[in-house]
């Protein structure tokens, strides 16, 4: 019985996901726009932040869920003062991204990907089928937390809480 066990936990070990620690060529190129109109990659964003731990909320104005999901956030950013929170909207309209920013006063660094939700090679990479989408980016500038659905995810937690 034991070997079967034994058998059985190395299968699921070796089924489990094994995310990337870094963006790929394309998802790193992906031109993302400023709340000032200014167009800016991905790769240059991440680079200006080099050192830090990131955050990356990936959300929309139209999001209920990324809405109920921004106290928890805010929350997490009184815990982790020291962590550049990087928020991505997928937003087709720039007019309600912006006018979401305001009216749930979120702080941090803001950026649309204005191919959305479906389309562009950051939304590929991530395979984002939700929002919101959460990941963190170590002091390294590696991806170590690829998928969270929920900013109170004990996985997101940790991997803030890990140097």
């Amino acid at each position: 019985m034991k070997k079967i066990f034994l058998f059985l936990f190395i299968i699921f070990l070796g089924c489990t996901t094994n995310y990337p620690k870094q963006f790929s060529e394309p998802a790193n190129l992906e031109m993302l726009v400023g709340v000032d109109n200014s167009k800016i990659t991905l790769r240059e964003v991440l680079h200006q932040h080099k050192g830090k731990k990131i955050v990356i909320d990936v959300w929309a104005s139209w999001c209920k869920d990324c809405i109920v999901g921004f106290p928890k956030v805010k929350n997490l950013q009184q815990e982790f003062p020291d962590v550049v929170f990087l928020f991505l909207s997928v937003d087709i309209s720039n007019s309600s991204w912006k006018r979401a920013i305001k009216k749930y006063n979120l702080k941090g660094e803001h950026y649309n990907l204005p191919k959305g939700m479906n389309e562009g090679n950051f939304a590929d990479f991530i395979n984002l089928g939700w929002i919101p989408r959460y990941m963190v980016i170590d002091k390294k500038g590696d991806i170590s937390l690829f998928k969270a659905t929920d900013a109170s995810d004990k996985k997101l937690h940790k991997a803030l809480q890990n140097q």
